[in-house]
């Protein structure tokens, strides 16, 4: 059986009063990944989930097939120590070839550190379910990728410009980058594919003050829309595979 070590960057944690219902963010990841890696038509894949909290200790060698980096309330233009060092990690593993996958955080962050901008959004805060259209295909989408694709969002900071190098494969109209590819070693995406849609409700009224009643109202009625974070997890792991997995 083919076993994907994915080490899980973990940069922040779930609010403590939502985590005896929806578990800290590698739980949620771990949970996600595992659903999109149950493909009928494919040999086994086996993931195993390493956990490291950058904040307090980060890995001593990139040692891992893959990282994911997780979301955070912190902006990557902070500056602080922690990140600066997590960026150091980053480096290192994409000189040993290693897979870099970014959400939210992770995506804005591999787009300042490596020479792209991130800036708070012109639009405010991003909630609810956004639909991004597929501007670049990749083959890790597989031959039937669909032209849109459906996440929960949350987040007032986005890239503005790109690395270069780096190619836009998903945009919308509030967040022209929504996601990108910078060669075949990280792949970012804006939006939460770890995310359930009970958990981005108990967010949105925890913030109800802080959105606004417009803002609430507009995030909670998007949640009638279907989401794509099964097929979103299935992309990473083909990226991080290296090929389609219906060919492992």
């Amino acid at each position: 059986m083919n076993t994907l070590r994915i080490g899980i960057l973990q940069t922040d944690s779930v609010l403590q009063q939502f985590q005896p219902q929806f578990g800290d963010y590698p739980q949620m990841f771990e949970r996600v990944l595992r659903a999109g890696a149950q493909l009928p038509d494919r040999a086994p894949l086996s993931i195993e989930c390493v956990t490291y909290p950058v904040q307090q200790a980060l890995p001593l060698t990139p040692d891992c097939d893959a990282y994911l980096i997780t979301g955070s309330r912190d902006s990557v233009y902070d500056d602080a120590r922690w990140i600066v060092e997590l960026v150091r990690f980053v480096e290192q593993a994409l000189a040993a070839e290693k897979k870099i996958i970014g959400i939210c955080f992770g995506h804005q962050l591999m787009a300042h550190y490596f020479g792209g901008r991130v800036a708070p959004a012109e639009g405010g805060w991003a909630v609810g379910v956004h639909t991004s259209n597929i501007v670049r295909q990749h083959a890790w989408m597989g031959e039937s990728a669909p032209q849109q694709f459906r996440l929960l969002s949350s987040h007032k900071d986005q890239v503005t410009e790109l690395p270069q190098g780096a190619e836009v494969f998903a945009a919308n109209r509030f967040c022209p980058v929504a996601g990108f590819t910078m060669g075949d070693l990280a792949l970012s995406v804006q939006g939460h594919p770890e995310f359930t849609k009970p958990y981005a409700r108990g967010l949105l009224d925890h913030r109800r003050t802080l959105l606004g009643e417009n803002l609430y109202q507009q995030g909670i009625a998007s949640m009638n829309q279907d989401t794509d974070e099964i097929l979103v997890a299935r992309w990473l792991l083909e990226f991080a595979v290296g090929r389609s997995l219906v060919q492992l």
